[in-house]
Parts: C-alpha cells; sequence; structure tokens
C-alpha cells in the first residue's frame, strides 16, 4: 500500500452506514479533496457478511478491512490476510474452554459465526448479574480473553491482543506516520477502544447510550449528524479549511 497522508478508520454500521444522504455527500467530499483518504473498515461483522454490506450499499473499496471486532485484517482489493496479524490472534486462543463456560449460563444465545475467530452471544434481555457472572467465571478458569458488552445485548469474547483499538494501532504503526492525518468513527460499545486511542474521533449523532459518557477530549468530536453526516461534520472540524 502507498504511503498514506489521510485515513479514514470508521465502523460500519450504523457509521459509515445508515444514512444515504450523508453517505453520498461524504463520498463526493473526499472524491473533491486534492488528496486521497484512506479507508479502513474496522467492523464486527465477519468477513463475508462484510463483504455483502460493501456490496449492497456500494461502499467504496477500502484499502484495510478489518473484521470480527479487530480479530481479522485483510488488504488490498483482494483481501490478502495479514499473516502476522492471524499469528497474534491465535497465541493463547482457546474457544471451545470459552463455550465450555458459557454453557453454564443458559441466557446466553451463541451467535453462529463461520469460524472461530471470536466467540459471541446475544443476551435477550440485559441482565449485569449474568453479564457479570459469566465474565467473572471466565477470570476464575485464568482463561486468556477480552470482553465486550455493547449495543445492550452483545457479548463478545476476543483473543487478548485484538479488539477494533489494538488493530487500528497495529495499522497505525504498519501503515501510517506522525504526520498522517488520521479520523476515527464509530457509534457503539465495540468501537470505544479505538474510539479513545487519542486520534481524532468522532460519535456519530446516533450513538448508541454507552458512548454518550465518555469523557470529553478535544480529539474527540460529538456530532450531530447521523452516520457519515456525522463523519463528514468530524472531517470539516479537523482537517477543514
Amino acid at each position: 500500500m502507498s504511503a498514506v497522508t489521510h485515513m479514514l478508520a470508521t465502523d460500519l454500521d450504523g457509521t459509515l452506514v445508515g444514512n444515504a444522504n450523508g453517505l453520498k455527500k461524504l463520498i463526493h467530499y473526499y472524491d473533491s479533496l486534492p488528496y486521497e483518504v484512506t479507508l479502513v473498515y474496522i467492523t464486527g461483522r465477519h468477513l463475508a457478511s462484510a463483504l455483502s454490506l460493501i456490496n449492497s450499499e456500494n461502499l467504496p473499496i477500502p484499502k484495510l478491512l478489518v473484521t470480527d471486532i479487530g480479530t481479522g485484517i485483510y488488504e488490498g482489493n483482494n483481501l490478502h490476510p495479514d499473516k502476522e496479524w492471524e499469528k497474534k490472534m491465535s497465541a493463547g486462543w482457546n474457544p471451545e474452554s470459552i463455550r465450555n463456560i458459557a454453557d453454564g449460563f443458559p441466557q446466553l444465545v451463541p451467535q453462529q459465526l463461520p469460524d472461530n475467530r471470536r466467540v459471541s452471544f446475544e443476551i435477550e434481555e440485559k441482565d449485569p448479574g449474568i453479564i457479570k457472572g459469566f465474565k467473572q467465571a471466565l477470570v476464575d478458569a485464568g482463561i486468556m480473553h477480552k470482553f465486550i458488552f455493547s449495543s445492550g445485548r452483545d457479548i463478545d469474547v476476543l483473543p487478548i491482543n485484538s479488539g477494533k483499538g489494538e488493530a487500528l494501532k497495529y495499522i497505525a504503526a504498519k501503515y501510517t506516520d506522525e504526520h498522517t492525518s488520521i479520523l476515527v468513527a464509530g457509534d457503539s460499545g465495540n468501537d470505544l477502544e479505538m474510539l479513545t486511542l487519542g486520534y481524532p474521533s468522532v460519535i456519530v449523532g446516533n450513538a448508541k447510550e454507552e458512548l454518550l459518557d465518555i469523557e470529553e477530549h478535544p480529539m474527540l468530536f460529538r456530532a450531530t449528524e447521523t452516520c457519515a453526516g456525522g463523519i463528514y461534520q468530524a472531517w470539516e472540524h479537523f482537517y477543514g479549511a
């Protein structure tokens, strides 16, 4: 990938996608700029699902696609997997042990996923006791993991070194330098890690409740517009003329 001068690292559902007029405006705006904005999509979707969304929404093809909440990284038009990242994700990862512990919590509904990059569940009614109990059971069992609860229903158990923030830090170290202008965009709890890395970031106007209490910071912009409309506002705020 060529040298990156400007980068948008964005979640898809509810962030880049969800406001058709805002998306059209943002893409037209980027096309009009005298520099290229390198697109990095960082999503909770698995690879096939992310590609389906990109196709159905006619999204620009990204230079990098991060899937499964930061457990998979793919580069270029051919979406070659990043082998170094794959190796990092496999270290200490034991999905079967996680599923065995989850069997003791019948309120957790397993999500059907195509591989073992992550282990994910839905909980139909938000019950802090069940969520806390499952989380503590994983800790008590000594299982290396990262635990993320988001959108009031989704529980994701990930490899210890994964997550959207860790993936973005890896990408920034590999493809950018101190002169690269970066904007990070998100709308839900699984975006929290990357939104609080210290890069210029935007919480879009339709963000989930779990992002409302993030501490204010000069590098954090709270958009009033939804989805891509909020990204446009933030790009103008940080990088507009």
